[in-house]
């Protein structure tokens, strides 16, 4: 792996994580609060992929996409139920209940998860000093996240609480973690832009009934539409273009700690989005998780061979 390729897995990371950056806030617009609900987390979840499938779908046809190996079918499958169901679904019912603010420092433990699986899958060795930074990142955040909860602690009218959406939230992170170790696996050896869209082709005898059961009756606001749009073409498919091209290039391991910066875009994003505040506290983890980014991608990482 030459410098080359890391400098642009790096630029490429960067760009799927600025799009999924954008993921929290748009889908806390398309699910409401509490208070005035609209799309339930079910319809956003499945609905989105039924989309992002049909895109797939042209795409796959208009670039004459080979069929998948027979060994790729059980990765792909793993890798529609990390990123096709399992993330979208936890998010999109956890985000009803809590800012998008809060939400998205909780996505400062993807990038450990996200390292550990692509460790793994990968036979790469980080090194003490990579390890060192990515816990010292995922520690910024969660200290982030306790001196941050602010009213979102409190129980809803529901019964649901933050420390339920959290929950949800961390079982979504360890779902992308899976998803985007396998799909970068399989970007060694198959386009990354084919890997999302057959994973998502795969899981649509799923998705479509389940989508159009869950298909809102009542009116909702033009900004849940927006919200919806978004996560389908850019959250759920084209983000992907990017990061699994990124990961593939530079490696899981390294790459994945471009996430340290996403809770941070997301929280600048929730302010025009969702009228939602920015204070220095924030800016200034903000600054601090960066720091550990740039540090910890010049840390070695050796590589063991690719299976």
């Amino acid at each position: 792996m030459t410098q080359e390729q890391i400098n642009k897995g790096l630029w490429l990371g960067l760009l799927g994580i600025a799009i999924f950056a954008v993921t929290l806030p748009m889908t806390r617009l398309a699910v409401g609060t509490p208070e005035a609900p609209q799309m339930s987390g079910v319809f956003i979840a499945l609905g989105r992929a039924v989309v992002a499938a049909a895109l797939s779908a042209v795409f796959l046809l208009a670039t004459r996409a080979p069929l998948p190996q027979r060994r790729d079918w059980w990765p792909l499958a793993i890798t529609a139920g990390g990123v096709v169901f399992g993330f979208p679904l936890f998010t999109s019912i956890a985000m009803r209940y809590v800012e998008a603010m809060h939400a998205s420092v909780i996505v400062g433990v993807l990038p450990l998860a996200t390292a550990a699986v692509g460790a793994l899958l990968h036979r790469q060795r980080p090194s003490t000093g990579f390890w060192l930074c990515a816990a010292l990142g995922s520690a910024l955040v969660a200290t982030f996240a306790v001196l941050h909860a602010g009213p979102a602690s409190a129980s809803t009218s529901k019964g649901v609480t933050v420390h339920g959406a959290d929950l949800l939230l961390v079982a979504a992170m360890l779902c992308a973690a899976v998803g985007y170790g396998y799909g970068a696996r399989l970007s060694h050896h198959m386009r990354a832009e084919h890997v999302i869209c057959w994973a998502l082709v795969i899981a649509l005898p799923l998705t479509l009934p389940l989508a159009a059961f869950t298909w809102p009756g009542a009116p909702l606001n033009p900004s849940a539409w927006w919200g919806f749009g978004y996560l389908a073409v850019f959250s759920m498919w084209l983000g992907f273009f990017a990061w699994y091209r990124g990961l593939a290039l530079g490696g899981t391991v390294r790459i994945s700690q471009v996430q340290l910066v996403q809770p941070f875009l997301s929280m600048l994003f929730a302010v025009p989005l969702l009228g939602e505040q920015l204070d220095a506290v924030t800016v200034g983890f903000g600054v601090a998780v960066i720091a550990t980014v740039f540090i910890g991608k010049k840390m070695p990482v050796s590589q063991r061979g690719l299976t």
